[in-house]
């Protein structure tokens, strides 16, 4: 048996190791495309360190190939090629494979598994209690992995290529626009509350404007122009669970805009800004700063603190008036809420997609099928009477 290859200190090399006359240790190996490569390092435990990582990623690469890679490390690779992710994306990202990894499915291979395998998961996940919202988040994760090793051709099929609620019922509440006596009692049970009047401006901007909540935080004092009127949108505050403020583009390229103020919200945002506390110092976060919303300990506003407000009060209403119902309120339904009215108003909906800052026309088209029947009544009514529908 041949004596096996030593350093200077003695130290047996493994294959594909050896030490040049300058003391350099050297890893010479072969890649998963055939081609022959080779990494350096002075000290040979780092030197196998660099090795085990490669082989690693050899193993990997030759299992992906084979389609032997399982359905967890599939996602995370496919993760891993997503970069410039927002916030919301990676957040839910991060929940979506928290789900998946308590599966015993997420350790299948991915060669192996057919769409019926992936159908008979989605209706355990369902029987298991998860809700419609939280699949489709898992599936919005795990269907583009499964697309991407079919485009590579390392499987023949995406098993995951299959409408959602052909499976499992949708039981998601659709998304309600609360009408005008609904706004008018939660608004003015607000403005005469007195632990939760102090909102009442807040709220009052976001019901007539549509801001997204966190473009709505995100404001600072340049962007509102009281001369004109108009109230500047390129930008959201986000707080991450670490703690971390940063400024984050508009959801879309169309959510710069300009807004203009009506009487309502210029009356609102000129008591927040008169009441807005001086501060010494103002926090600075990534350029802005002089946020016109702050908490109480002087930071700005975010999104949460927002759908705090409106769960606390919600909660005091429905304890103070049980009789009188009003839909489940949040920012978001404010924001429906104010697309809804300027539909039902009449808006052109290139305007109101402009206003509302939607990507593609689509979205605000859907908020014409929310029309109340009141409205739809009314509208009916002017058609009859200007005569457009003549039976003699």
């Amino acid at each position: 048996m041949a004596e096996r290859r030593k350093d200077n200190k003695g130290r047996v090399l493994k294959t594909g190791e050896s030490q040049r006359k300058d003391m350099l240790y050297q890893y010479r190996y072969t890649d998963i495309y055939g081609k022959r490569k080779t990494i350096y390092s002075s000290d040979l435990q780092e030197l196998r360190r660099k090795e085990k990582e490669i082989q690693k990623n050899i193993d990997d690469g030759l299992n992906y190939s084979a389609g032997k890679i399982k359905v967890i490390d599939l996602i995370e690779r496919y993760i891993s090629l997503k970069k410039g992710l927002r916030y919301n994306t990676r957040s839910n990202y991060a929940f979506a494979i928290s789900v998946i990894k308590k599966e015993e499915f997420a350790y299948r291979q991915i060669g192996v598994i057919k769409t019926s395998d992936a159908k008979q998961w989605i209706i355990k996940l369902h029987k298991d209690g998860r809700g419609y919202s939280t699949i489709t988040s898992v599936r919005n994760v795990i269907k583009p992995a499964f697309q991407m090793a079919y485009d590579e051709d390392i499987i023949r099929k995406n098993p995951f290529d299959f409408k959602l609620s052909d499976v499992i019922p949708n039981n998601t509440q659709k998304r309600v626009a609360m009408t005008n006596k609904e706004q008018k009692i939660w608004m003015d049970f607000i403005k005469n509350d007195k632990t939760y009047c102090k909102y009442y401006d807040e709220f009052v901007v976001l019901l007539q404007t549509g801001l997204r909540v966190s473009e709505f935080c995100g404001l600072t004092m340049s962007d509102i122009d009281f001369k004109k009127r108009t109230i500047k949108v390129d930008h959201q505050l986000i707080r991450e669970a670490t703690g971390k403020y940063y400024i984050e583009k508009t959801k879309t390229k169309n959510g710069v805009r300009y807004l203009p103020m009506t009487d309502d919200v210029y009356r609102s945002l000129k008591n927040i800004v008169n009441n807005r506390p001086k501060l010494k110092t103002e926090m600075i976060i990534d350029g802005y700063s002089r946020f016109i919303l702050l908490d109480k300990n002087l930071n700005p506003k975010i999104a949460l603190h927002i759908e705090n407000e409106m769960r606390w009060a919600m909660k005091k209403y429905k304890k103070l008036y049980p009789n009188v119902v009003l839909p489940h309120i949040t920012p978001h339904v404010f924001r429906h809420t104010f697309c809804t009215n300027m539909a039902n108003a009449g808006m052109e909906v290139k305007t109101l997609q402009y206003l509302m800052g939607h990507s593609d026309v689509s979205v605000t088209l859907n908020v014409y099928t929310h029309s109340s029947y009141e409205h739809v009544k009314e509208q009916m009514e002017k058609v009859m009477n200007l005569d457009v529908i003549n039976l003699n």
